[in-house]
């Protein structure tokens, strides 16, 4: 029930982020009432012919499915919306599905982390990776626990309507700042700004991200010595505090790509970085295009 509330308040309710949104509907193998995990039930009003007219299909995780094979008319459709160009996401359990699908064939996936094992060894021919948050591999997508699930959603609102919308949309599900895949899943990786520490100190660092930050910096504004600041950022945010102004940086640089005409030279000095290579590189490493692909991409200029 969690995964399915979180699918539906990502997809399934219109909060005017953008000129239109998401058609979103829920369905099973069969209409009528469903038995949830815990026990609530809900009434389901499509069934398997919903998949073959979705552009993006969510399958969320049962746990049978670990020791028992779906069935085959899921599995049939879920290939069939495959063949015709569909993008296909699981939750959690839900890469289970995908690989008894064939879908994960030679493909790197993941899952919840204590199931990564179970999952490569049902599915030898699965490159499964654990410790991620989620893995993006185009037409197919997988993701860890409920909380890399939200990520994985969000990163797909990302993708289709641009940084600033999922942006917005993560700040109206009261939900952490983008988080990058290759995070560790089961570290906590949001820090509250009630952190007596850390809290401050992200927010002095967000607020100079147009100038290189010292760790010794970063360390002062949390009120703590430099040794001490680095072993409770990596235990609070799952990465380094390099990485972490790195990636903020790059988010920066999105939002100045998307929203803005500013020459690349001053959108990477604006954020941080030595120079427009060094902006490339990293921003590669996070989207896979230049700032030029990427401003063609999900620019949108204000009115």
């Amino acid at each position: 029930m969690l995964d399915l509330g979180a699918v539906t308040e990502v997809f399934g309710v219109d909060r005017r982020l953008a000129p239109s949104w998401y058609e979103f509907s829920i369905c099973a193998h069969r209409r009528g009432h469903q038995r949830t995990r815990g026990g609530p039930r809900i009434n389901v009003d499509h069934d398997l012919d919903e998949l073959a007219v979705a552009d993006t299909i969510i399958v969320l995780p049962v746990a049978r499915f670990m020791h028992e094979r779906p069935d085959d008319a899921v599995l049939d459709a879920l290939n069939a919306a495959s063949s015709r160009g569909a993008r296909i996401v699981s939750l959690c359990l839900g890469a289970f599905v995908l690989a008894a699908a064939g879908l994960l064939n030679g493909r790197r996936a993941t899952t919840h982390w204590p199931f990564c094992g179970a999952l490569a060894e049902t599915y030898p021919d699965v490159q499964v990776v654990p410790n991620v948050l989620y893995l993006d591999e185009g037409d197919v997508l997988t993701s860890g626990g409920v909380a890399a699930g939200i990520d994985l959603c969000l990163h797909l609102v990302r993708n289709d309507y641009g940084a600033e919308v999922a942006n917005n949309l993560g700040r109206a599900l009261v939900f952490g700042p983008h988080r990058d895949g290759g995070q560790a899943q089961f570290i906590e990786q949001s820090v509250p700004k009630t952190d007596e520490h850390l809290g401050p100190a992200l927010e002095w660092a967000l607020e100079n991200l147009d100038r290189r930050v010292t760790i010794d910096e970063f360390a002062t504004a949390a009120n703590m010595t430099r040794r001490s600041f680095y072993r409770a950022f990596r235990a609070r945010t799952g990465t380094t505090p390099y990485r972490w102004l790195a990636a903020q940086r790059v988010l920066l640089a999105c939002r100045l790509l998307e929203t803005t005409q500013l020459p690349i030279e001053q959108i990477a000095r604006d954020a941080g970085f030595d120079d427009t290579s060094v902006l490339r590189k990293h921003l590669a490493q996070q989207t896979a295009l230049t700032p030029t692909a990427y401003r063609r991409t999900f620019g949108h200029t204000p009115r």
